[in-house]
């Protein structure tokens, strides 16, 4: 088992200071088996962005514990074998993709004699050989993105946590990085991943678990659990956060007619 997740709970001091403490994580119990891709999914403020911040020893648990390659979070254990994209990537401006690569592959002390073939590697990959000694400045979001996924995977890692691969692509980015998640698939890697592009994760995924306001709501297999509630994964996912849709009678206006006066 690649990760596993016990009873973990999170508090945090509100910012609001008459709600005191607020919790992130209720007892969150989760686990990933070698090989599967994985979608964390829930609303914002769900608390899948703490899960990962956990996993990654960027946040201490409150109580329970998770692990990586059955070694806790808890303990100053090497993250040689995970590659990390977050949600929002900084790189500086001024620096090629090849450059970036070759930085990050300092960090992790890849040999210089492995990290050249390392980048032509994780480039191809990416699709942006014939942009690699371009300024990450002249770089399109999806380009930028998949810099990111690059970096991600320049340490040749096990396991992949991404925050919102997809966030802020257009159709063509979204079904490159859904393209390179299958390719890391096939490689044995494995993929676990937040997103709000639902479509995209009924497609890819094999597993999936919904949270809601720091719990976990339901967890299994794609297949399963939309034969099982009888509804594609959007309709189930609105259904387990509590969404009503509004309706409007025909000929309903949706300002009133002060305002469309003024």
């Amino acid at each position: 088992m690649i990760l596993r997740i016990e009873d973990l709970r999170v508090d945090y001091r509100s910012r609001e200071s008459d709600q005191g403490i607020k919790q992130a994580l209720k007892g969150l119990n989760l686990s990933v088996n070698q090989g599967e891709v994985f979608g964390f999914l829930g609303p914002n403020g769900a608390g899948k962005t703490t899960t990962m911040n956990v996993l990654l020893g960027f946040v201490p648990p409150t109580s329970g514990d998770a692990y990586l390659f059955g070694v806790s979070v808890r303990e100053p254990i090497a993250r040689q074998r995970i590659g990390y994209l977050p949600e929002l990537t900084y790189y500086y401006k001024f620096l090629t993709a090849e450059e970036i690569l070759r930085f990050y592959g300092k960090i992790f002390r890849i040999p210089r004699s492995q990290l050249e073939s390392r980048i032509d590697k994780v480039l191809k990959l990416v699709e942006l050989e014939h942009a690699r000694k371009r300024p990450i400045k002249t770089y399109s979001k999806g380009m930028q993105q998949r810099v990111g996924l690059a970096q991600a995977l320049i340490n040749d890692p096990d396991l992949l946590i991404f925050d919102e691969p997809t966030s802020g692509l257009d159709p063509m980015g979204r079904m490159k990085v859904r393209e390179i998640i299958h390719r890391l698939k096939n490689e044995g890697k494995t993929v676990f991943f937040s997103s709000h592009e639902l479509g995209e994760v009924e497609t890819v995924c094999d597993r999936v678990a919904i949270m809601c306001q720091g719990e976990l709501k339901v967890e299994g297999r794609v297949q399963d659990l939309v034969q099982q509630h009888q509804c594609n994964l959007e309709q189930l996912f609105l259904k387990i956060i509590g969404y009503q849709q509004n309706h409007y009678e025909p000929g309903e206006h949706l300002f009133s007619d002060s305002r469309r006066a003024a």
